[in-house]
């Protein structure tokens, strides 16, 4: 299928997202929501984009780092890339250790390592910008379905990666419209935010990545005890970020097997009421 993509500023010009649908689209047709990872509205997520696209959806990634039309210089693609191309370098083991990760560091050029530790330092700790996060989301949900020419008047759905499978739970906890949330290697959300979770939610999480698939099965008991649709697999042999195909952590079968399930799930939360 063909798809059309554009790049696309609401929030009053405030935020900026990348959208794509079918080219063939004869009228609104129902919106999901790409959030992305760590590393930003990168090639990859828009990748993602559009594979949605071209399975009947419009598919919409807000950029999180983006504001006003301009992002920061700590976050600038390039700045990111380096920073991720250093990580995907060094054991997974060492990515939150400040020490072995300066240790790795000590062989780049002095301006390198400033920056690299500099983008760092926020990338690992973007929880400090959670609240702006879940606002922006609040408002692209609201977007779509009111707004947005391509889904106007359509049910809006979320998938989100690592970071933002974190924030796709978030924003069913905080969007009581919202369709359904696909939770893709991230962190369960707090027993107080689930209580507020009405959409179902799906997760898909690596065996390997225990900081988090260790989680989940007891996750599932609050949910079943809350009432909560929570729906989940963990991949045998899979690590974390296993669905991201340029990454050293790429699992293929578990990727194809992953997304078939949250196509699944999507044509199941998103069908006309």
């Amino acid at each position: 299928m063909s798809v059309v993509s554009e790049w696309v500023h609401y929030g009053q010009g405030a935020y900026t997202g990348y959208a794509a649908r079918p080219e063939d689209a004869a009228g609104p047709l129902p919106a999901v929501i790409i959030i992305q990872e760590i590393w930003g509205l990168d090639a990859h997520i828009q990748d993602v984009t559009r594979r949605f696209a071209e399975a009947g959806f419009v598919a919409f990634a807000p950029d999180l780092f983006s504001r006003n039309q301009s992002r920061e210089a700590v976050l600038e693609a390039p700045r990111v890339a380096a920073a991720q191309a250093f990580l995907n370098a060094i054991p997974s083991s060492a990515w939150r250790n400040p020490e072995e990760r300066a240790e790795a560091l000590a062989g780049y050029p002095e301006a390198e390592q400033i920056q690299i530790t500099e983008t760092l330092n926020l990338l690992l700790n973007l929880q400090t910008r959670w609240s702006d996060f879940v606002q922006q989301l609040e408002t692209t949900s609201q977007f779509l379905r009111d707004e947005y020419e391509p889904t106007q008047g359509q049910g809006v759905a979320s998938v989100g990666f690592c970071l933002g499978g974190a924030l796709s739970a978030a924003l069913a906890g905080h969007d009581p419209a919202l369709r359904g949330g696909v939770i893709f290697y991230g962190n369960p959300p707090s027993p107080e935010l689930l209580a507020n979770i009405k959409a179902p939610l799906l997760g898909l999480y690596g065996e390997l990545d225990t900081r988090i698939s260790e989680q989940i099965p007891g996750f599932a008991e609050q949910a079943e005890a809350a009432d909560k649709s929570f729906e989940y697999y963990i991949y045998p042999a899979a690590q974390h970020a296993f669905f991201n195909d340029t990454r050293p952590s790429y699992h293929a079968a578990s990727a194809k097997d992953a997304f078939g399930r949250t196509l699944k799930f999507l044509r199941g939360v998103l069908a006309d009421r």
